[in-house]
């Protein structure tokens, strides 16, 4: 029988698999369908807006409420009044709030003697990126204006003009320009590698599945037979509808920020869609090397949520890789994710061309060799089911 159409007709039959088990498109096109919802929408000022930050004043002076006024008046925070450290800091542990400050008591009189109060700050660190250190940076850069007003406010009692204060305030005046993402949108960087992060894990753990539930249910001898005991015939033809409802799940997400949204695309769509196409195929190959391994479906699945995970850590959007020790930095090679990202930096945000991030696509295309070592392990497993089935 034709090769092309042996895997035609094992791809029809995961179609049927498809339609008696709702399961498959479940964890696929609808957790990224409302994944997409809930990350460009809470993005969708480029920045979490009006995050609950707690204010404990035991000072209750006209300068400690013109503070807590202005921080309600900046666009993260939303002041959350407290009487005491205690309320405040069981509020923090719930995460009902992301930080509060304690303004001290006689707070006004020590600034108006010239004194230095000392404000504490307690934030939640347990958000480290969408809340906790959003809601510190932004009580820390209203605590740096009042520290400014207050030394204004001194040096003009010494008798100095507004142009000596300045020069001692901020001797520096910074002429920032940010290349590729001009506004510094959170959303920018943040929900493209959120996104393909859920989109790689939605693969690993919908392909972990599909291949192990053969083994699960009986069914794997049967898929050999359709595809004339060729165990690369069934695997190819069992993800080619995976393959390409990702793919195109992932080209949608591409097209829906940096198109409807406008998000900055200083390359080429065509590279990026290309990168997304070898990124999918880099995790199915992942996921069947894990299966593959450990021919168990519940081991299998647990593995690759775990690996599947650790990939946001390794990807170094959120925190950059060379900023881990030595012996962990070696890690982010083994995550697709992480060279998604240099692509994603380098031909989205720099438009520096596939001269520049090749190297990164070549690392994709290493990951699909995966499989071909423990192909004989899984016929073998698919033929004899000599592996436990729960």
């Amino acid at each position: 029988m034709n090769l092309f159409k042996q895997i035609g007709q094992v791809a029809r039959r995961e179609l049927r698999l498809w339609k008696a088990r709702p399961l498959y498109l479940w964890g696929s096109a609808g957790t990224v369908a409302l994944s997409a919802l809930f990350f460009l929408t809470f993005f969708q000022s480029g920045i979490p807006e009006k995050l609950p930050v707690g204010v404990v004043d035991l000072d209750g002076s006209s300068t400690s409420r013109n503070f807590t006024a202005q921080l309600d008046a900046t666009q993260l925070g939303k002041v959350v009044a407290f009487s005491d450290v205690t309320s405040a800091r069981k509020q923090l542990d719930r995460g009902d709030i992301y930080a509060f400050v304690v303004i001290p008591e006689r707070f006004d009189e020590e600034v108006q003697a010239f004194h230095c109060p000392k404000m504490e700050i307690y934030a939640n660190t347990l958000y480290p990126v969408i809340g906790g250190a959003l809601a510190y940076k932004d009580v820390m850069f209203l605590v740096n204006l009042t520290n400014g007003a207050v030394q204004r406010q001194v040096l003009r009692a010494k008798g100095l003009s507004d142009r000596e204060i300045m020069g001692i305030i901020q001797p520096l005046v910074l002429d920032a320009h940010n290349i590729g993402n001009g506004p510094t949108s959170y959303a920018y960087y943040l929900n493209n590698m959120i996104l393909a992060g859920i989109l790689a894990m939605a693969i690993m753990l919908v392909v972990s599945y599909a291949i192990g539930s053969e083994l699960k249910y009986g069914t794997s001898k049967q898929l050999l037979e359709l595809s004339d005991g060729s165990i690369l015939t069934a695997v190819w033809g069992k993800l080619l509808p995976y393959t390409l409802l990702f793919t195109l799940l992932g080209v949608c997400l591409q097209l829906l920020m940096f198109g409807v949204l406008g998000y900055p695309l200083q390359g080429s769509i065509g590279w990026m869609i290309v990168a997304m196409f070898f990124m999918v195929m880099a995790y199915e190959s992942v996921a069947l090397f894990i299966v593959s391994l450990v021919p168990t479906l519940r081991l299998g699945v647990c593995i690759s949520a775990l690996y599947s995970v650790l990939g946001f850590s390794f990807a170094g959007f959120t925190l950059p890789i060379e900023a881990l020790p030595g012996w962990l930095q070696g890690f982010s090679y083994l995550y697709p994710l992480r060279f998604y990202y240099q692509i994603f930096v380098r031909e989205a945000l720099y438009g520096a061309g596939i001269a520049v991030w090749w190297p990164a696509l070549v690392a994709l295309l290493a990951f699909q060799l995966l499989p071909y070592c423990t192909f004989l392990r899984l016929k073998n497993a698919y033929q004899y089911q000599n592996y436990p089935r729960n």
